[in-house]
């Protein structure tokens, strides 16, 4: 018996340590997809860059057009954005096989309403504004994978859902 938890101690050591998590410092993610919100389908783009061990930092750019109802007309808005985020992977604390990535963090961002329609002054911008999400991803090979996040504060404040590419 002793033997056995001498060996399954050793195995679970040597797993820990030498196992290739989904994050390596100095590797980066480029992420896009479409996320869920009340105004539109936004579209995003962004990459994460890991920094430090188990911790990644990044940029997105998102875009969204919807048509809004205004007296007795409809105007067409576009929202741009740009945010900043910073996550934790917790693969190495939970024991996450490799193909799965699961983080939570941080964003800050800045969006601007605009409307390309004549004669509707309905153009503003967010400020600077902080968020929150957390999310995952699965690799389908060591390059290739899907993400699924929910967040709140941003501009998906339901969630996106996209592809990610690592490199």
């Amino acid at each position: 018996m002793k033997r056995v938890c001498l060996l399954f101690a050793l195995s679970l050591f040597g797993v820990t340590v030498f196992s290739q998590g989904t994050v390596s410092i100095g590797h980066a993610q480029l992420n896009m997809g479409v996320g869920l919100s009340e105004y539109g389908t936004p579209v995003y783009v962004g990459i994460d860059y890991v920094a430090f061990r188990n911790v990644s930092i990044g940029g997105e750019l998102s875009f969204r057009s919807y048509n809004e109802y205004w007296g007795r007309y409809y105007y067409r808005r576009d929202i741009s954005g740009i945010s900043a985020n910073a996550n934790y992977h917790f693969n190495n604390i939970l024991l996450i096989p490799s193909p799965f990535d699961f983080y939570a963090g941080l964003n800050l961002g800045f969006y601007n309403w605009s409307s390309p329609d004549a004669g509707y002054y309905g153009n503003h911008s967010s400020g600077l504004g902080l968020g929150a999400q957390i999310g995952g991803r699965y690799y389908f090979t060591k390059k290739f994978g899907i993400n699924l996040e929910f967040g709140g504060g941003n501009a998906f404040s339901g969630g996106k859902v996209g592809l990610t590419f690592k490199f």
